[in-house]
């Protein structure tokens, strides 16, 4: 099998298995596109083709861009790495902690806008396994309820206990969505608003939103596997994957235009999201103008994590060789690695599939799109891997 197939032939088993309804992928290396296509379908029985130009909840792939949004205002003077979360919300002025043996003590150090990049400010997920203030975000269906606003998001977020002191652990969490929350009081806007004027608009991402206007609905890629992220489980993953039609539209609504968060909640289509990672090779814009300054994206790229606070962990999944910069994992040493990768590959992945790397050194971009949520398959590693081997 020649190597410039197996992308193609390995999307193909996955589809053949009936693990994935339809996968669609792109990769380019120095402004050649290496491979793209789409096998399968956007229903569970092929009889509908993935349309053209399809949409994406692409969940976790938010907080790349809601990150990037953070460092334009850093930029324009009206945020800072050392400021106080408390600063831009005085209800997260006190914060305590809730030890694991079930006593509280307060937070020695305010949360900074440094830890909601780096996911070290104490907060979680209600999936993160083994977490002891999960069940308390569960139990205000904090991550769950797409009714809430952003700032009600952010009252309920409060009232909770962290689960850490401030600083002194990696922790995967609702860090994106209190980052979110943080540029809108920094800048006085909607990240609607934000977005579109300095990240969509100049990308000319035309069909990337936190909604899916009523024209473009025929174009939303339905979800399959769980409804919730607040079932995914590390522990006691499904001992199978199967095509099992999920409604998430109560935790990421699709006609809501005044919802938003900066952990999950956008729309995208491969080849929106696609013009968001050219980007992010050197920060510029399709006109050659910076998005993000040189030396900013210098910065973006520059792990952050102390080696006592490494590997990277996620529940019980590690990320051996990565640190993690200012929104994005960034690959410190390959020579850890689980999967052909480059130094300096960075990236994020969806909880419902879809993924995303970028290699300076390569001059290489990727991205896959699925819709499965609560998958445990190694599907992106597989596709990457098989991305890699084909370079010269």
């Amino acid at each position: 099998m020649v190597r410039n197939s197996r992308i193609k032939h390995l999307a193909e088993g996955y589809i053949d298995r009936k693990q994935f309804s339809g996968i669609e992928w792109r990769v380019e290396a120095a402004g050649k596109i290496l491979t793209a296509g789409q096998v399968g379908s956007a229903t569970e029985n092929g009889s509908d083709p993935i349309p053209d130009d399809a949409i994406y909840r692409i969940y976790s792939m938010t907080k790349p861009i809601v990150s990037v949004m953070a460092m334009i205002l850093i930029e324009q003077g009206k945020l800072r790495l050392f400021d106080m979360l408390a600063q831009y919300n005085s209800a997260f002025q006190s914060m305590r902690v809730l030890l694991s043996s079930g006593e509280i003590e307060p937070a020695k150090r305010p949360i900074l806008v440094e830890d909601l990049f780096t996911h070290r400010a104490g907060f979680s997920y209600e999936f993160i396994a083994g977490c002891h203030i999960a069940p308390g975000y569960n139990a205000i269906n904090l991550s769950s309820d797409g009714a809430s606003t952003l700032d009600e998001m952010m009252t309920k977020l409060s009232t909770q206990p962290l689960a850490f002191q401030p600083g002194s652990q990696f922790r995967y969490s609702v860090c994106t969505d209190v980052l979110a929350h943080v540029c809108e009081k920094a800048s006085g806007r909607t990240m609607q608003s934000l977005l579109q004027e300095f990240i969509f608009g100049p990308l000319e991402m035309k069909d990337t939103g936190y909604y899916v206007p009523e024209e473009k609905q025929n174009r939303l890629m339905p979800m399959f596997g769980i409804s919730d992220i607040s079932e995914m489980s590390f522990l006691n993953p499904p001992l199978k994957q199967e095509l099992i039609r999920a409604d998430v539209e109560e935790m990421y609504p699709s006609k809501n235009p005044d919802y938003s968060r900066g952990g999950h909640g956008l729309f995208s289509t491969l080849d929106d999201y696609f013009k968001f990672g050219r980007m992010l090779l050197n920060g510029k814009g399709p006109d050659g103008q910076a998005v993000i300054s040189r030396k900013m994206h210098e910065m973006m790229l520059s792990n952050r994590i102390p080696k006592s606070q490494l590997p990277l962990r996620i529940g019980l999944s590690s990320l051996p060789g990565y640190g993690w910069g200012l929104g994005v994992r960034i690959m410190m040493d390959p020579g850890k690695a689980m999967g052909l990768t480059g130094k300096g590959e960075f990236g994020w992945a969806g909880a419902a599939g879809t993924y995303f790397w970028v290699d300076p050194s390569e001059g290489m971009i990727g991205v896959f799109m699925t819709q499965y949520l609560g998958s445990m398959l190694p599907m992106a590693d597989d596709l990457r891997s098989a991305a890699y081997q084909m370079l010269d």
